[in-house]
């Protein structure tokens, strides 16, 4: 009984440290270094600033204190003011001349 109990006591150890080591990269740090960021997941925590759905695309913008960022999602949009925390690739929306639009690709999250 007790070796049962070390076994799972390990177990739920080692998933809390996988869970805890997600890193929240500052949303400045993307804007300010797009090339580094482009194409890669990362995760962002913030409060939901706007958001706005058009036929097919949902678009929310999430701010963190150090910049916004607008997340395209297919999940339903989360309410202005709410807390949250995004995972997504990084992708540029659109450049012209010197203007350029970094987005946050929401990713799908996993199904139970």
């Amino acid at each position: 009984m007790l070796t049962q109990f070390r076994a799972w006591f390990f177990v739920a150890m080692a998933m809390l440290l996988l869970v805890a080591c997600v890193r929240v990269v500052p949303i400045k740090d993307i804007l300010d270094q797009p090339r580094e960021y482009a194409d890669k997941k990362v995760t962002v925590d913030g409060e939901v600033s706007g958001a706005f759905s058009l036929i097919v695309i949902k678009y929310f913008l999430v701010k963190d204190g150090t910049g916004e960022i607008g997340v395209v999602s297919d999940q339903p949009l989360p309410k202005v003011g709410q807390k949250i925390r995004v995972t997504g690739t990084v992708k540029e929306a659109f450049s012209v001349g010197d203007q350029s639009m970094t987005i946050l690709v929401e990713d799908h999250p996993e199904k139970p």
